[in-house]
């Protein structure tokens, strides 16, 4: 993979035009090569319905293109201007409990509103008319962080409408629905399609396969409010089309929207993440505090790297503090550089910084750019710029990430447990993540898997946590797999209208495993291993012919094993996680490197890079016995050297 590059994200109308044209010039000079914009402009770009005011963006694409960046144009259908309300008064969502998400911020639209479906539509074909054949573009992004401010799931009449109908093209007859969601449960039988309701606001819990499937319509108007762009785009422009993923959204299928763009991008925030979405104890945090979660922005990176079918880009890099969080503290020093270069180990194209010049207005004033608002360097800019001269100076890195684990991830899962979570801290994502974590504490480098996956045969050791249903392609895939696989917890205990199959869990008969029940425990109740560490949060109470491999101190089986297919029986703590991965991926033959809390490893195929996401140094060499490593690799530092290991 060649031409990694970086860029930022500018905001023209925000900024006299006479700025333009320096701003260009000091970005070309910092190394920058993109620049992202437009996602945000509907308002100066149509401030009355019909009233087009294009010039400023063609003078502004002129101004940028002429100094020598590229242009990644955005729709700007995530922020509709007031007007649009006017015309369309029952375009806005509803949440939960029925209010309404009224216009004052942004993403302030239903995806099922067919209304404003064609007004986004309409704008979009304007700008790929014009801007089409212009030599300064080089990709576009469809909307912006779609699901961002809990916007996938909404209760208003147009999403009823559309849920009723595309429960009517799933089912044809209400009786088969009927029998999908098991409604004789508590005489919940409906007659026809036009009774059915949304699953809020029942005296108590609503059937699970009506949440399932609700879940389901809404990811869908998401896939499709993202197709209709994308394919307009695609009668006029022949560029890449891509659109910028969040982390840890979990409301919508991001594969599924993924497979009708040409990339995946995401919105790397580290310091947010850690404090706003991440499940780690509070002492974790505060180690982590000024450089992120050091497993957070890898998972998704090799996320989307899969989502995007091996191309992806970070379209908003963390520069500095930001707004958001609970608390945000400013980025230790080197840590820009750091995450950027992670981000282009882990296959990135192009990494953009999230924004040129800070906002002295308005909601994100306090989020941090690489210029202060009034236009002095920030200290992002100065690591941005070295990693630019690095770029310039160093040699191409070969790409992608050379895995030999493969780790399989699923939205219906993260619907299907957050409907039934069994225990109140049961949760897909950290459970999955988790998993990962335990991996790359082994100095492993992972690729992350649709659950429609089909060929293993690249892969030494495959691990399939929590997932819902089997797909027939992974049964498929398994069924010929030579390598070692680790399933479970709580795979294959569904059916795909959220039964318990006929078969028991873990529904899998190669196993020889029987899931008899299941049981969440308390956070003062976890159980010890024998071989060490314990489980917590999930435990399973299995039976068969199939091998114990470990059990719990109460004399419990905790793993089982039938072949090269192990089934794990409960959700390890960090240190029988990090233990029995290892112990599985020796078995398989891959040769793993035990690493402490803030050191981290990913290889490609010419390279291994070593990350330090530690406040302090690490002795590297030591740490990982190899001489010929540099003995001390220092706080938010990393070091790219040859590879020499086989995998």
């Amino acid at each position: 993979m060649t031409g990694r590059a970086l860029g930022v994200c500018y905001y023209p109308e925000h900024w006299p035009e006479s700025w333009w044209e320096e701003d260009a010039a000091r970005m070309v000079a910092a190394g920058i090569t993109w620049v992202r914009i437009g996602e945000f402009a509907w308002s100066r770009l149509e401030p009355v319905s019909g009233d087009l005011r294009l010039d400023w963006l063609d003078r502004a694409i002129a101004t940028l293109g002429a100094a020598g960046l590229k242009i990644v144009l955005g729709t700007p259908t995530a922020a509709p201007p007031r007007w649009m309300l006017d015309r369309h008064p029952d375009m806005l969502a509803r949440g939960k409990t029925g209010q309404l998400r009224k216009f004052g911020s942004r993403r302030h639209y239903d995806f099922s509103h067919k209304g404003y479906r064609e007004e986004c539509a309409r704008i979009t074909e304007i700008l790929a008319r014009r801007y089409s054949n212009s030599p300064y573009l080089g990709a576009w992004q469809v909307d912006n962080e779609f699901g961002c401010h809990d916007t996938v799931l909404s209760y208003s009449s147009a999403a009823l409408i559309g849920f009723r109908a595309w429960l009517a093209t799933k089912y044809k007859d209400i009786g088969d629905l009927n029998a999908a969601w098991g409604n004789v449960f508590w005489s919940m039988e409906y007659g026809e399609f036009d009774q059915i309701d949304f699953p809020n606001g029942t005296v108590t819990e609503a059937n699970p396969s009506h949440w399932l499937d609700f879940h389901r319509f809404s990811s869908e108007q998401v896939a499709a409010f993202s197709r209709r762009q994308a394919e307009i785009i695609r009668r006029y422009s022949n560029l890449p089309i891509l659109h910028n993923y969040m982390g840890r959204i979990t409301d919508f299928d991001h594969f599924a929207v993924g497979a009708e763009l040409d990339a995946a991008s995401w919105d790397s925030y580290p310091l947010g993440f850690l404090e706003d979405r991440s499940d780690a104890a509070n002492s974790w945090k505060a180690d982590f505090a000024r450089q992120g979660d050091p497993d957070f922005q890898a998972f998704h990176h090799d996320l989307y790297r899969a989502v995007g079918r091996g191309r992806w880009w970070v379209m908003e890099q963390q520069p500095g503090p930001v707004n958001w969080a609970p608390y945000n503290p400013a980025p230790l020093t080197g840590m820009v550089r750091l995450w950027t270069w992670e981000a282009l180990a882990h296959g990135a194209e192009i990494v953009i910084y999230f924004r040129w010049r800070q906002a002295p207005f308005a909601q994100e004033q306090m989020h941090a750019g690489l210029l202060t608002p009034d236009s002095r360097e920030a200290p992002g800019l100065a690591e941005a710029t070295q990693v630019a001269r690095e770029l310039a100076s160093g040699p191409e890195i070969e790409g992608p990430p050379l895995a030999s684990v493969a780790l399989v991830f699923d939205y219906q899962s993260a619907w299907a447990w957050s409907i039934q979570p069994q225990g109140a801290d049961f949760n897909y994502f950290r459970l999955v993540f988790e998993v990962y974590r335990g991996l790359r504490l082994n100095g492993l480098t992972i690729d992350i898997l649709s659950p429609d996956v089909e060929d293993l045969s690249r892969y030494s050791l495959v691990v399939v946590p929590g997932l819902l249903a089997w797909t027939t392609g992974l049964r498929t895939a398994l069924s010929g797999y030579h390598g070692h696989a680790i399933i479970g917890p709580r795979t294959g205990s569904k059916t795909e209208h959220f039964g318990i199959p006929a078969s028991m869990p873990p529904d899998l008969l190669a196993l020889e495993t029987r899931v008899a029940h299941v049981e969440s425990l308390r956070p003062d109740c976890s159980l010890p291993l024998e071989g060490g560490g314990h489980f917590y949060i999930w435990r399973e109470i299995t039976d068969g012919s199939s091998f114990i491999v470990e059990r719990t101190v109460d004399g419990v089986a905790a793993m089982r094993r039938q072949g090269r297919l192990s089934y794990l029986c409960g959700w390890p703590d960090r240190v029988a996680m990090r233990r029995l991965l290892g112990e599985i991926a020796q078995g398989a033959g891959i040769r793993t490197t035990p690493l402490p809390d803030g050191l981290r490893r990913v290889e490609t195929p010419g390279e291994v890079f070593w990350f330090n996401y530690a406040a302090e140094p690490v002795a590297l060499a030591a740490v990982v016995g190899d001489s010929s490593l540099p003995e001390v690799l220092g706080p938010a530092d990393f070091h790219r050297g040859a590879r020499t290991e086989s995998r």
